[in-house]
């Protein structure tokens, strides 16, 4: 059960508004997490910002399997959730794809760097070796595109906590907890 009510759509701030409008015209509903977060504005715009920002960073398919592997380690179900159904419909990655980056992998060896990475940055909490941080450069990442992956790893973990804390209701189709996949 949610710990905190998602405003409805005419209570969202009108200074957050732009942010779920978009996801509404994109996926054809505001995310109950969105809603629930829009109540603090100063903290909403702040990840906003950061999501818009990050939009173009390193490609879908290598952005979307950031937010799987990182919200398995996180075992965040919601944003699993979101990050199947946008992994799947948006980033078109075939199912196989999907479960090979909640383990933290992924087929084309470049992306499956920066999964890698990602996924040792989150179970780490940053504290990766000089060898994970020279796999991920060997792969063809420079360092801006190292700060890229992190900060996708910060923004995605903070969805996962806001929803940890929170709860919101699922409006997502749910996937198997990751015993399953």
């Amino acid at each position: 059960m949610s710990r905190a009510a998602a405003l409805k759509p005419e209570d969202v701030p009108a200074d957050c508004k732009l942010t779920p409008d978009a996801f509404t015209r994109a996926i054809g509903f505001t995310p109950n997490m969105m809603s629930t977060f829009a109540q603090s504005p100063i903290a909403f715009n702040a990840w906003a910002a950061l999501l818009a920002s990050l939009s173009k960073a390193l490609g879908m398919k290598t952005r979307d399997s950031i937010g799987l592997a990182v919200s398995e380690v996180n075992g965040c179900n919601y944003c699993l959730n979101v990050h199947c159904f946008t992994a799947e419909h948006m980033a078109k990655l075939p199912a196989n794809e999907i479960i090979l980056a909640r383990k933290g992998h992924a087929i084309e060896p470049k992306r499956d760097a920066a999964v890698q990475f990602a996924r040792k940055v989150i179970e780490s909490r940053g504290r990766v070796s000089e060898a994970d941080l020279q796999v991920v450069r060997d792969a063809g990442y420079t360092d801006a595109n190292v700060m890229k992956i992190i900060a996708l790893v910060a923004m995605y973990s903070l969805t996962n906590f806001l929803n940890y804390v929170f709860d919101p209701e699922k409006d997502f189709p749910v996937v198997p907890l990751a015993d399953s996949v």
